[in-house]
């Protein structure tokens, strides 16, 4: 949620942080607002809607100045306004403050600001942190917010400039995400690498506690509790510039959807190894341990929830492990019944999902190892976790998800696959006939992208519907959900994915004449009762696309129109199927004129409950 971005050097600050903010948009869109120090002096300018207003703005009323810090916002206490946008500052306008997170006590402590006299000027939990600063202020910065921090609770990150001190920047993280590029003469804050690529490889990760003080030449990060020195190694970021750019692509969505072919490669890479057996490098899961584990819970939020669907389906069927898929948010308030026997399996695109860290935080407390499958190898998640699989996907930067749901199915594959070599459970060939079919599958899903076009059409069809239905058996049932979300995402059309054999107990009565139904049938063993469920909607009225694999033309009795996927093993198809419904959303929201990467209320990575 919310991006952060902040610059001290000698160059001229306001194109820097536009930029930066326009990396991190996909992170928050209801406002954006900079605050720049020109020759002490501190300045504001900010606006409600998308980036494309502040920078308006700016045009008309330039910012000049070489230190300064910006904000993109996904709004929670307040809604969007440009009084309620960042950065805050206090009443006498010598503090200024950006923050993404959650100020628990915000209300305690503006009723004791207010009883100085302090005037709030928005509804945020924010501009506490500005009138807080400047009450608490002793004439060292670094101490204040050290006594800040006392004060407030919450998960924030939050970046601080005042002309009392113009020559430095101060970041604090507690719980989300914040990093610190390393320039030459130049220094960065920003809430994510995307902002700060174009500008200097070199990065610190922040952790929990951490309170880091930045001049144009320097870098101190301490404990904020203690003031103790904290050492953080230096990291290189390896990604390539253009993989944060659109390219040829007319959204970022589309982009993604298209290098899925290279995030499956690249997920498999170098874990296939010699005689088709799956190794994991620095994965210290031993045969002993695979062995011993009695239950597996995957514990995910949104598309990588739905991943884990496909991902119990993967281990239970090649193990023989009992697993059971949770929603993060719910999973810690239930009392779940985690051992030492218990392996908790967390999937996160961002690695810094809250609800997700915190059931991660939860199973370790009761005795769990955790595994992570995540898409960033140095966010929160990937750090707490036991053990850690990276998908290697990539920045993902649309906020609906689609290369990283593929690149989270692959690493399920190869880890069930994986625990079979522990515990035995396949024997070499069947081993090696579906390490066979993992392989195929990057070129499988090209030739899926191939044929882009015989679902655009329908896509086009259905862009004045107000309701969709999809619907499936067994796997096919987990991808429908996810089909599901994606059109909801970015089209805003009503859509619901159900176990096709449940319609019949109540669901049924929405379907009507010409209601658009979406039917998934790539499970051979399932064909007849999924074709059954299909002449079910028939019978209603419904208008139904079929998305089964190649050679099942008999299909066309039952269905209106038809998108074939290559034929794959019946536990590889959802990467296949689910691809065709990633178009069919991207092209159904491109007929309806939508923001396709920035969908409305949505934001990419959500650090708050």
């Amino acid at each position: 949620m919310c991006g952060i971005v902040g610059y001290i050097g000698n160059r001229e600050v306001q194109p820097i942080l536009v930029d930066g903010l326009s990396k991190l948009e996909y992170r928050g869109y209801d406002s954006a607002g900079i605050a720049v120090l020109e020759r002490e002096r501190l300045d504001v300018r900010k606006a409600e809607g998308r980036l494309a207003n502040l920078s308006e703005k700016l045009d008309k009323r330039p910012l000049k100045g070489t230190i300064g810090i910006g904000h993109t916002r996904w709004a929670t206490h307040g809604g969007p306004s440009d009084a309620n946008s960042h950065p805050h500052t206090d009443m006498s306008g010598k503090f200024s403050v950006v923050h993404n997170g959650i100020i628990e006590n915000y209300m305690e402590l503006k009723e004791e600001l207010m009883g100085k006299g302090v005037v709030f000027r928005s509804e945020t939990d924010t501009e506490v942190i500005a009138h807080l600063m400047a009450d608490l202020y002793d004439g060292d910065l670094v101490r204040t917010v050290r006594a800040l921090i006392g004060r407030i609770q919450g998960a924030f990150s939050i970046g601080v400039i005042t002309e009392h001190e113009p020559d430095k920047l101060v970041a604090v993280r507690q719980a989300s995400p914040l990093v610190i590029g390393a320039g030459q003469g130049e220094n960065f804050i920003a809430s994510d690498m995307a902002a700060v690529i174009e500008h200097t490889r070199d990065v610190y990760i922040l952790e929990d506690g951490d309170l880091a003080v930045i001049t144009a030449e320097e870098i101190t990060i301490m404990k904020a509790e203690t003031g103790a020195p904290a050492q953080r190694k230096k990291l290189r970021v390896h990604w390539d510039v253009e993989q944060v750019k659109k390219g040829q692509f007319e959204h970022f969505m589309l982009k993604e959807i298209h290098e899925q072919p290279l995030t499956l490669r690249n997920t498999m890479l170098g874990r296939l190894g010699r005689d088709d057996q799956v190794t994991f490098e620095g994965l210290e899961l031993t045969d002993k341990y695979v062995q011993g584990i009695e239950k597996i819970f995957i514990v995910a939020c949104g598309t990588a929830y739905h991943a884990g669907l496909v991902g119990k389906a993967a281990i239970e069927k090649l193990t023989r492990i009992p697993v059971e898929t949770d929603i993060a948010s719910e999973f810690r308030y239930r009392d779940p019944i985690v051992t030492d026997k218990t392996l908790v399996i967390v999937v996160s695109q961002s690695g810094e999902t809250a609800d997700t860290l915190a059931a991660l935080q939860e199973s370790q407390r009761r005795g769990a190892k955790v595994l992570a499958i995540t898409n960033v190898a140095t966010s929160s998640i990937a750090r707490d976790a036991d053990y850690v699989i990276p998908t290697v996907a990539g920045p993902e930067i649309a906020v609906a998800s689609t290369k990283a749901y593929t690149a989270q199915l692959i690493a399920f594959y190869l880890l069930a696959i994986y625990f079979c070599q522990a515990k035995g459970t396949l024997d070499d060939q069947e081993r090696r006939d579906l390490v066979r079919g993992l392989k195929e599958l990057p070129l499988q899903v090209e030739k899926v992208l191939e044929n882009a076009d015989e679902v655009r059409c329908f896509a086009e069809s259905i862009k004045d519907q107000k309701s969709l239905f999809f619907i499936g058996r067994g796997l096919d049932y987990a991808v429908a959900l996810e089909g599901s979300l994606k059109l909801k995402e970015i089209s805003y059309i009503h859509s619901e994915a159900y176990a096709a054999g449940e319609l019949k107990h109540g669901s049924l009565a929405l379907v009507e004449e010409g209601t658009p139904v979406i039917a998934l049938v790539t499970h051979q063993e399932l064909y007849e009762k999924t074709v059954s469920n299909i002449k079910e909607v028939k019978a209603r009225g419904a208008h139904v696309m079929g998305v089964t694999g190649e050679g099942n033309m008999d299909l066309f009795n039952a269905v209106d129109e038809i998108c074939f996927i290559p034929q794959a093993s019946q536990l590889f198809a959802p990467i296949l199927a689910v691809v065709p419904l990633q178009l069919i959303s991207y092209y159904t929201s491109l007929a309806l004129g939508n923001d396709i990467d920035k969908p409305r209320n949505l934001a990419k990575s959500v650090t708050v409950e």
